[in-house]
């Protein structure tokens, strides 16, 4: 493999499954940026978010050799499995996930209510889900990014799915407040 060659992802799997350090160093440079984007829409700390980060590269380099390619795409959908994997290991580790309650700073807000977020670009958007209790952010993450159901995302979580519709009802509840004291 040389420096600047284009495999496609079976064959560099194949290749840093066989120890290929130039194969590895192409997965970090060409997956460290939305990995790395992954990891921030759970993880809000930007020393964490590395660290996390570092110990998800471990993982990948470590068990390489597990993943079966099921098609174009599925090495960058393997990496990202691994990368909310270790972000919600962090979360869960030190009760992250507990939510604060912020049940009377909710004002009422139709459960129809849309925000206005023709004004958004998607940056701000994320500022603004960074700012959720981490337990709101991880279920809507999870639920709307990840398409993961509730059945799944409780038992990701330990939680009851209940308990995750109710996180993410809150969720959008408190993005739509926060959208419209932007207007």
């Amino acid at each position: 493999m040389t420096s600047g060659s284009h495999i496609d992802e079976q064959q560099l799997a194949a290749l840093a499954a066989a120890g290929n350090t130039d194969a590895l160093k192409q997965i970090y440079c060409q997956y460290s940026g939305v990995l790395t984007a992954t990891v921030a829409r759970y993880v809000v700390d930007d020393d964490a978010v590395r660290d996390v980060l570092h110990d998800s590269f471990v993982k990948i380099f470590s068990s390489i050799g597990n993943f079966s390619y099921r098609g174009k795409g599925s090495l960058k959908a393997w990496l990202q499995r691994i990368v909310v994997n270790e972000a919600l290991g962090w979360l869960k580790s030190g009760n992250r996930l507990s939510t604060v309650s912020i049940d009377d700073a909710l004002t009422d807000v139709a459960d129809d209510a849309t925000p206005d977020v023709e004004h958004l670009d998607a940056a701000t958007l994320m500022k603004l889900i960074k700012q959720l209790p981490a337990g709101y952010r991880t279920v809507l993450n999870l639920y709307a990014l990840e398409g993961r159901s509730h059945s799944e995302i409780a038992s990701l979580l330990g939680i009851t799915p209940g308990s995750s519709a109710s996180k993410l009802h809150r969720a959008r509840v408190l993005l739509t407040q926060m959208i419209n004291n932007l207007n």
